[in-house]
């Protein structure tokens, strides 16, 4: 579609892009009528492919569909004039079809048309049937929560996985650790950071919007940054904050730096090499970032939202070390919030065998996706008899 990119540029999504996805959904439907097996199941992820199970509908066409939510806050909303494009019929463009306060809404028409939907955790699933996570869609969720389940996303340890990643340049597991340390000291170097005194290293690896956290974080810049650390964040987003943290960078050339174009070898470096992970996201899906910062030994300081709950486990020095968790969580959205959990952190960090203990414990978690897909079958198998009752 001439586009360097697939949705958009500098925080700015493509002005055809209603017209390039429509094509997208239609030419999706047409190559599963054309397949040999025709498949039972469809299953579509986001707004981008969220006009199939319309398209089913409209047709009488011979597919269940499966409609799994990452980023509510992108639904594919364009002007309602745009509807003209998809060559459905106009009654499919009312409250119970595709059109949301006027416009046209890919994704509130994949709620509406699936027959079963999916987000990426339980208590993501929870937040988006809420006003405060819903982005306006909420109520739509609910009045469809009958066939709404949350499944939490697994992380794919073939790729991510410090003991056999190929972009490292030492390998580590949880009980030979030295290779963290070689990963540690070739990230600082690779980054020109200043490799004394060892404090903590904090990395993220994520997108620079205020969704991310970082209408919290970068006010705390200049609380962190005075302290001996090292904060290293790679991503790109919006221009103002990319902004701010180029302007940070500068300011403590020693101890921060930012790099803006993804580097897949830099992005494996930063979780093998950091010491602490800063995920202060508002909303964070299924957690993905966290399973990997886990394996890596990067211990999570997050807030406690969406899959997040249900992957990191806050530290408790009162309970047993098997039991006192591997991570740092706040609940409040807040700076202040964030700031005292980073300083629960950094004060842990100086006792080196409480430290190790939690790297140890947060590299055995495991979160392959053998339980998410055994859920997803089940799923996939109901759908399948539903069918079969139906015909």
């Amino acid at each position: 579609f001439d586009h360097p990119e697939i949705y958009g540029e500098h925080g700015a999504a493509y002005e055809d892009n209603a017209t390039r996805f429509i094509f997208f959904n239609k030419a999706a439907i047409e190559l599963a009528r054309r397949l040999t097996p025709a498949p039972q199941i469809l299953h579509l992820h986001d707004w981008a492919a969220a006009l199939i199970p319309v398209y089913i509908h409209a047709h009488n066409l011979p597919f269940a569909t499966v409609l799994t939510i990452h980023r509510l806050a992108e639904q594919g909303s364009f002007w309602g004039l745009d509807f003209a494009l998809t060559n459905l019929p106009q009654r499919f463009f009312s409250l119970r079809g595709v059109e949301f306060f006027g416009r046209l809404n890919f994704l509130k028409a994949g709620i509406v048309f699936a027959d079963r939907v999916t987000s990426v955790s339980e208590h993501h699933k929870q937040e988006i049937l809420q006003p405060e996570g819903g982005y306006e869609l909420d109520v739509v969720l609910r009045e469809n929560a009958h066939k709404l389940s949350g499944i939490l996303h697994g992380a794919d340890y073939a790729r991510w996985d410090p003991a056999t990643d190929p972009l490292l340049p030492a390998h580590f597991e949880c009980e030979k650790l030295w290779g963290k340390m070689i990963c540690r000291d070739a990230l600082l170097a690779n980054l020109g950071l200043a490799p004394a005194p060892r404090g903590p290293v904090f990395g993220m690896v994520t997108r620079v919007v205020a969704e991310k956290g970082f209408g919290i974080l970068t006010p705390l810049f200049d609380r962190l940054l005075t302290d001996d650390v090292r904060l290293i964040i790679l991503g790109e987003g919006d221009p103002a904050f990319e902004t701010a943290l180029a302007i940070a960078a500068r300011r403590y050339p020693a101890r921060f730096a930012y790099r803006r174009h993804f580097d897949e070898r830099l992005a494996h470096l930063i979780q093998a090499g950091s010491d602490i992970t800063l995920i202060p996201s508002r909303f964070e899906p299924s957690g993905l970032i966290a399973m990997y910062s886990l394996r890596y030994g990067a211990i999570p300081v997050a807030h406690a939202s969406g899959g997040i709950q249900e992957i990191v486990q806050d530290y408790d020095p009162t309970l047993e070390p098997s039991e006192s968790g591997y991570g740092f969580l706040y609940y409040d959205y807040s700076s202040e919030a964030f700031w005292d959990s980073i300083k629960r952190a950094r004060a842990l960090f100086r006792d080196r065998a409480v430290w190790t203990g939690l790297i140890r414990r947060a590299m055995e978690r495991e979160f392959s996706w053998s339980a998410a897909a055994q859920r997803y079958e089940e799923l996939y198998r109901s759908l399948v008899r539903e069918t079969e009752i139906a015909a």
